[in-house]
């Protein structure tokens, strides 16, 4: 990446890119020309399925004041029932919670980098992808890698976290 192109990305994102880099990451920092707060704003802007977006959800244990960080596949909800039986009890986790914690504000939660260690799960249905994108610490800014890349890059625990569609009534 030469000069000009490096610091046309914003801090936050240039501090992912830098970190990416280090990592052995061979993929760009992406900035999309419109906002990527959501999976499905990302997925547009990319030209993707939701699904391929790698969104990090941020919860905060209750035991411990722990930060608990979920990348689950964009299409998916996550079943906070299944993530309490893998970490234990959760809370909601706040604006400030998410900064502090992260280094990130919400809509840009990188899956590396963060201020404090979370607890990391991710979820398996991102396996189904060649590819998925992830946040890289902007709510512009993405990143391309394979799942097997964000296990290895995280050491995050791969978990079922779906929420299983409720059944059609009768």
């Amino acid at each position: 990446m030469n000069d000009t192109a490096a610091s046309a990305l914003p801090s936050s994102a240039q501090r992912v890119a830098d970190l990416l880099a280090q990592l052995g990451h061979d993929k760009p920092v992406v900035m999309l020309p419109a906002t990527g707060r959501s999976a499905a704003e990302a997925a547009a802007g990319l030209g993707c399925s939701v699904a391929e977006i790698a969104k990090s959800i941020i919860f905060r244990r209750v035991s411990d004041d722990a930060p608990v960080l979920v990348i689950a596949s964009g299409g998916n909800r996550v079943d906070e029932a299944k993530v309490t039986a893998l970490v234990g009890a959760l809370g909601k986790a706040d604006a400030r919670f998410v900064r502090d914690n992260t280094g990130y504000a919400i809509g840009g939660v990188c899956p590396v980098g963060h201020a404090v260690k979370p607890v990391m799960l991710i979820d398996r249905d991102l396996f189904n992808f060649t590819s998925v994108w992830a946040a890289a610490g902007h709510p512009h800014a993405v990143f391309n890698l394979t799942a097997a890349q964000l296990e290895k890059m995280t050491g995050g625990t791969v978990a079922d976290v779906r929420q299983e569609a409720a059944p059609e009534a009768a």
